[in-house]
């Protein structure tokens, strides 16, 4: 449920906020996880965000800067410049690969639709070849059409072979697309399922899990 500190949770993991308690473990070894750039160039973690027009996009800036700037330092040749053949090489690839409808790489991401902007937030996760996906509420303000196509992407992605982390407060997004669903409420883990793809059933389960105030562990 919104509220319940998913969000939270995933933002302190990235050391976007304050850990209170636990450990951060990548691969069975305990890190320290300061920023979500050392998230990214040290263990392979990209962050879609949910909120899109604040943290997701730079609105002002066009398309192609967008996309690459995860990947700069890779594409950088002699003191630092950065190659704009190279760049748009890269924009335009994974503008074509997800299928991104826009005028062209230097339009403003601001002027794109809401579907299109989350598309370009996901988009430079991807042109950094990250490891690790975290997607927080994909499809939040997007009409049916788009809602499916971002679906099947992230469909694809998994098929591909990407761990993706889903966090999402849309039960049929998450039966959709789950292999296994963690409840949370009150920012505490009530359990989790195997999802066997059953709205009914699993709707049914992740409901008395989250009334279920004996499953609680933190």
């Amino acid at each position: 449920m919104v509220g319940a500190g998913r969000s939270e949770l995933v933002k302190a993991v990235l050391g976007l906020d304050r850990i209170t308690g636990g450990e951060v473990r990548v691969h069975g070894s305990t890190v320290r996880i300061t920023s979500p750039r050392q998230a990214l160039h040290e263990y392979g973690i990209g962050y879609v965000t949910e909120n899109r027009k604040e943290e997701g996009v730079f609105l002002e800036q066009p398309i192609v800067r967008n996309i690459t700037v995860t990947v700069w330092k890779r594409l950088a040749r002699a003191l630092g410049f950065v190659s704009a053949r190279e760049e748009r090489n890269v924009a335009q690839d994974l503008v074509d690969r997800l299928g991104i409808r826009v005028s062209g790489l230097g339009q403003n991401a601001g002027e794109l639709s809401g579907g299109n902007q989350q598309k370009v937030s996901l988009a430079k996760w991807l042109a950094a070849d990250t490891k690790l996906l975290v997607i927080d509420e994909p499809t939040v303000g997007v009409d049916v059409r788009t809602k499916r196509a971002f679906h099947e992407l992230i469909w694809d992605l998994a098929r591909d072979g990407l761990p993706i982390l889903l966090i999402s407060s849309d039960l049929a997004e998450m039966v959709t697309l789950a292999d296994r669903i963690v409840v949370m409420t009150d920012h505490r883990i009530r359990g989790e399922v195997d999802n066997d793809r059953d709205y009914d059933r699993m709707s049914g389960r992740v409901i008395r899990l989250i009334h279920d105030r004996d499953a609680v562990r933190s």
